[in-house]
């Protein structure tokens, strides 16, 4: 049997099995047995040693301290803090409290790392708000679908960690990575809320009363904890003091005082942040150890080097894999979630990527922006049945609400497709090198 008929074979396995409801652990670990076979008569002892070789990572062990700060800060006033703290400085610019939603959901995503959560959380206490004030509901309910997705490309990000571990690339290189293109998001996403606020005038509320500095700082002391928190986690990594995971710990550490402080740290919401944390953990963890033993089947059998060496001879030039790649993961959006669609095809994409030339801590950043977009993409984005549930609206009217930003994602896509150097590798390789 050729390569080719056996990845098709092993691809329809594995959506047979995914489509039966089987776990996605599971899925992936069957279809890696069923390839393991074919090249080893007793599989087993591989798929112990996968199991382990893919959970029993020091450099792992920063995703549930991420996850745990997350959820710890999930149960704070942290969003309410954002808003007010925010909100005096936008009210001149055109959208005014709509920014708001922009850059919460940033500083949010810089100290959660979860798309889910981040959208959630601000838009529990700003949807409130916004409709109050009398802002369109439209590009409220949209602004806040798709800036939840900062949760994952500003650092730490969940996402960035098993992307890290499944193409065994540094953690802070591609945390660094995502820096400007993070920040290149909302930027876009502002951006387009300034020239909606400016066709639309009749959409939005009175302009309010004019704040002076000094009331605007005062009401910019609520960002204080959070500011300090950020550079801890973030900084410590950046200038080389603390490892990933070490400043996921001090990261935990810093939620839990802030949650002390503000009052909001009872021993139900503690046992409620570390039960929720290890069940997300454990369900990541058991992702990718099936993709882990589906990745050393799939290495055995040849077929990563034999498809890279397809399309090599076929002489794409590298925007076409590119163009071929985004497609394709924007298909596997609207089915899986991010971390099943990063652990699934790491294992074949990966060597097409080197193959073509790519620096792998910049196809990081290109995935991860993928899965931000598969995010607000129907049927299954996650952000949508999020937004759909607090708004209670129809999952199709939260999309078209989202998918004017939507197009912003797309485009900054293309920009770091562009400008690969300048956008994204350029950082880390200045930061790490001094």
């Amino acid at each position: 049997m050729d390569h080719i008929t056996l990845a098709l074979l092993l691809l329809t396995v594995l959506f047979i099995l995914l489509g039966s409801g089987l776990w996605i652990a599971l899925a992936l670990a069957g279809t890696g047995y069923i390839a393991m076979l074919v090249v080893n008569p007793s599989p087993g002892l591989f798929l112990a040693s996968a199991y382990w070789e893919s959970t029993g990572s020091w450099t792992l062990a920063a995703l549930p301290m991420f996850v745990w700060m997350g959820e710890i800060l999930f149960r704070t006033k942290l969003s309410e803090e954002l808003f007010n703290g925010l909100a005096p400085w936008v009210r001149r610019i055109p959208g005014r409290l709509l920014h708001v939603n922009i850059l919460a959901c940033g500083i949010f995503g810089s100290v959660s790392g979860s798309s889910a959560a981040t959208c959630a959380t601000v838009s529990r206490i700003a949807l409130p708000e916004l409709k109050r004030r009398g802002y369109d509901e439209s590009i409220s309910i949209g602004s806040l679908a798709t800036a939840g997705t900062l949760g994952i490309m500003i650092p730490p990000s969940i996402i960035m960690v098993i992307y890290a571990v499944a193409a065994e690339v540094s953690i802070v290189r591609v945390f660094i990575a995502g820096c400007i293109p993070g920040l290149l998001v909302m930027l876009l996403f502002s951006g387009y809320i300034i020239v909606w606020a400016l066709l639309n005038p009749k959409k939005q509320p009175a302009a309010e009363p004019r704040l002076s500095f000094v009331e605007k700082l005062r009401a910019s002391s609520q960002l204080i904890p959070c500011g300090l928190l950020i550079i801890g986690v973030i900084g410590t990594m950046f200038i080389g003091w603390a490892t990933a995971t070490e400043a996921a710990a001090f990261g935990v550490l810093g939620s839990l005082i802030l949650a002390a402080l503000t009052r909001t740290l009872t021993l139900r919401s503690f046992f409620e942040s570390l039960a929720a944390a290890t069940r997300l953990s454990c369900m990541i963890l058991f992702i990718l150890a099936g993709a882990a033993f589906l990745t050393k089947a799939m290495a055995l059998t040849g077929i990563p080097t034999a498809l890279a060496q397809q399309v090599a001879a076929a002489g794409l030039g590298p925007y076409a894999i590119i163009a071929i790649l985004t497609g394709v993961y924007v298909i596997l959006g609207m089915a899986l979630d991010g971390v099943s669609m990063i652990v699934l095809t790491t294992s074949v994409v990966i060597p097409i990527v080197q193959q073509a030339g790519f620096d792998l801590v910049w196809f990081g950043i290109f995935i991860v922006l993928l899965v931000e977009i598969a995010e607000i993409t129907p049927p299954l984005g996650f952000n949508l049945f999020v937004m759909q549930t607090m708004t209670g609206k129809e999952q199709t009217e939260v999309a078209w609400a989202s998918l004017p930003f939507f197009l912003m994602l797309v485009v900054t896509v293309v920009l770091i497709t562009l400008f690969p150097v300048t956008l994204v590798t350029g950082l880390p390789e200045w930061l790490l090198a001094r």
